[in-house]
């Protein structure tokens, strides 16, 4: 479920909802739900020819559904009716749920069939189309997730909706068919009120996506970090409480605002988060990898699903704490969350996958699935696979106990009685002490057994794949994969990161358009790119640079943001559109203005465009990147803490750059040692490039003249370290080019 968002609870929109909501569910006679039927008969819709894995899951429902498009909109228009719009994704457990539960009900099916046109939307491949509509849940209800169903008047204006819906009355919580039955009933008794109130509430929320362009106060800097503060849980790390996201775009923000004026505060609320998120049952203890979120405040208890841009964004968040401290267990958090992409997300072709299911059959049970089966162990199975003499250090380590550590209210499914999730409850040290051996021979012994579970592990059924390339996430994941590669000297994640850019380059762009799509599944691209495809693959493209000194990847970054600012650019306010105006269907144009699971693709954008800018001294970049963030002004002014990356961007403009230049032959032993100094500290607001002598230096210079004369001085490899283009001495001393590493201006 998202966060609440209180900024689009205006009490005039709450007040227009509460019409329709009071007469849906005020009519006598509730109809009750019915238990799911026996599926004795195959079905057929709509759905049938998507490549979506998550329309296609819903492809043989007996609900009648079809795909976002003019075929549905005209059906509704034509007959008049209402439409029942759900939207989910792939590895959403509770979207799972309602398919089984109502969505494969015959007798639910015949009333959404016989009253509503049905139209289901995988979130994924359409987020214009669910960022209007969570728009409206936000706003109606005060809190929004997945699956969402909302319920439309015949030309896509939203007059009432919910999250998940039992199939029949439980409590409170009215039942789907009850829902469905009193919807009907209103609209066919007064269809005219509701498109009164649905039109109202759709004016009322397109204003509010139109933004309130001000000037950010530099204050507001400290502000985000107070709200951060105010959040943060003091005792488990993290901010708020249960159920406890990660949220790495915050902790990238305090990571660069502890560098302004040294706040250590920031930096320790960064950290202490880090350790308990790694120490957690949210991270994969044997196989690497992050859980979606904990449902609990001390991260023991995940919500099993593995998605891609998690693992991009926390592989980083990791890696820049490692860079600060050099503390080699954020390194190793780094490559094993790495490594667990490269092993279960890698497409053949090089793309990454985009998600594991929470969900997958029990062991030994081919009928019956639960969320987390392939995670959870029972202290009999360890003791079983380990023996006596290694179980019980193992136990004691990772927390196993015999009656489970799954709290019952957090055992969704009813079937983890007695299990466990893996977290490390005891340190290694202390594991060490109590069984009275030396750290490194229980670490190895701890290694052995881990990698003794992780094989079984593997022979249990595996949690299905979204098995769907989408654009924005590998252009994170280039991110991560780059940026690891030459911090943490590991190769192989520079040739996955090129791999993948190529596959992306083959299979969704036009060499001759300058265009992307989102998706690549079952063979095929399809759906125009976003602003979010733009923005981070343009993000991935430049660390990609920055890793490889390849210029291929600077010149198609380029190419990508002039793209970017013809499609989606507002020439009235600044900042730009989430989608362009290629789907005449959209409400009203969008810009998200919330950095949350991901960040907004303004807020990368923006700083995308401060580093164009300073690769290139192209003022129009950042003319465009102040404009940008100054579109958000009002908000970031109001509640700095709803976009972090933002906030980071706006760091990064009133900082002072620093353009580093390396002179040297590229893979000269004395060149790497000058970049390694480079790669092995924290130094955001700062670009790096290389001067190789050759034809890289003079395509570079067509755009940063300074950088023509740049030469290695007596034959050694030489830094160039450079304020707004005003550079030092140049030397080839690494003990000066650490110190001037070491003091950054602000």
């Amino acid at each position: 479920m998202l966060n609440v968002s209180e900024r689009f609870r205006a009490c005039c929109i709450n007040r227009l909802y509460a019409v329709v909501a009071a007469t849906v569910f005020s009519l006598s006679g509730i109809a009750a739900g019915q238990k799911n039927a026996p599926a004795a008969l195959k079905y057929t819709n709509h759905l049938m020819h998507e490549k979506s894995p998550y329309l296609l899951l819903h492809a043989h429902n007996p609900v009648d559904w079809y795909p976002w498009g003019e075929e549905a909109f005209a059906k509704a228009r034509r007959e008049n009716k209402p439409i029942f719009l759900s939207v989910g994704y792939y590895t959403c457990h509770w979207c799972h749920v309602m398919e089984r539960e109502s969505y494969s009900n015959p007798h639910i099916a015949a009333i959404v069939n016989r009253d509503f046109i049905a139209i289901k939307v995988d979130r994924e491949e359409r987020p214009d189309v669910d960022g209007v509509y969570i728009r409206f849940l936000e706003a109606t209800t005060g809190g929004a997730g997945w699956p969402m169903n909302v319920f439309l008047t015949p030309d896509l204006r939203p007059f009432f909706g919910g999250t998940y819906f039992p199939p029949v009355d439980r409590g409170n919580l009215p039942g789907l068919p009850s829902v469905l039955t009193n919807i009907a009933a209103e609209w066919q008794k007064d269809h005219e009120k509701i498109l009164d109130t649905a039109n109202n509430l759709t004016r009322q929320l397109g204003a509010y996506s139109s933004g309130k362009v001000a000037t950010v106060e530099l204050s507001t800097l400290e502000t985000a970090y107070h709200e951060m503060r105010g959040d943060y849980d003091a005792t488990n790390g993290g901010f708020g409480g249960a159920p406890k996201f990660p949220r790495p775009v915050a902790l990238e923000y305090l990571m660069r605002y502890s560098l302004r004026g040294k706040n250590k505060d920031a930096l320790d609320m960064t950290l202490h988060t880090l350790d308990a998120m790694g120490n957690g049952g949210m991270h994969d203890q044997l196989g690497g990898g992050f859980h979606r979120y904990a449902t609990d405040a001390a991260w023991r208890v995940p919500h099993f699903e593995k998605m891609l841009y998690d693992q991009s964004q926390l592989a980083l968040a990791y890696l820049h704490a490692f860079q600060i401290t050099h503390n080699n267990a954020y390194a190793a958090t780094t490559r094993d969350t790495l490594d667990f992409v490269l092993r279960e997300m890698r497409s053949r072709g090089g793309g990454f996958y985009s998600a594991l299911d929470a969900d997958s059959l029990l062991p030994g049970n081919s009928q019956q699935s639960g969320e987390g089966a392939y995670y959870v162990w029972s202290a009999a199975q360890v003791k079983e696979l380990l023996g006596s003499a290694n179980a019980p250090a193992f136990q004691y380590r990772y927390g196993v106990q015999p009656e489970g550590s799954v709290p019952e209210q957090q055992d969704i499914d009813g079937k983890m009685r007695g299990m466990n999730v893996l977290y490390q409850q005891h340190s290694l040290a202390a594991t060490a002490s109590y069984f009275k051996t030396s750290e490194a021979a229980m670490g190895q012994q701890l290694d052995r057994n881990r990698k003794q579970l992780l094989l079984t592990r593997t022979q249990r059924p595996h949690p299905p794949v979204d098995s769907k390339v989408i654009t924005a996430w590998n252009g994170m994941i280039i991110s991560a994969l780059a940026r690891s590669s030459r911090v943490l000297h590991e190769p192989r994640y520079l040739q996955a990161a090129q791999q993948d850019a190529l596959m992306i380059k083959t299979h969704l762009y036009s060499s001759g358009t300058g265009r992307l799509k989102r998706r690549y599944s079952l063979g095929t691209a399809e759906v125009d790119g976003f602003l979010s495809d733009y923005a981070n693959m343009i993000q991935g493209l430049l660390d990609l640079y920055e890793a490889s000194f390849d210029l291929r990847w600077l010149d198609w970054a380029l190419r990508l943001q002039g793209t970017q600012d013809s499609l989606f650019w507002d020439s009235k306010q600044g900042g730009y559109f989430t989608a362009s105006a290629s789907d005449e269907h959209l409400l009203w144009k969008d810009r998200d203005a919330y950095d949350g699971a991901e960040p907004s693709a303004n807020s990368v954008a923006a700083m995308n465009l401060l580093r164009i800018w300073q690769m290139t001294e192209d003022d129009t970049a950042r003319g465009r990147a102040v404009k940008t963030i100054s579109v958000f002004g009002g908000q970031l002014n109001g509640t700095p803490e709803s976009m972090p990356a933002m906030m980071s961007a706006y760091d990064a403009l009133n900082s002072v750059q620093r353009q580093i230049v390396i002179a040297g032959a590229p893979q000269a032993a004395d060149t790497r040692q000058m970049l390694d100094l480079i790669w092995q500290r924290y130094v955001p607001n700062s670009i790096v490039m290389l001067a190789d002598q050759g034809a890289g230096q003079k395509e570079l210079a067509r755009r940063l003249s300074f950088i023509a004369t740049m030469r290695p001085k007596n034959g050694k490899a030489t830094a160039f370290i450079c304020q707004n283009y005003v550079c030092n001495l140049p030397t080839n001393d690494p003990e000066v080019v650490a110190r001037l590493l070491d003091n950054p201006p602000r």
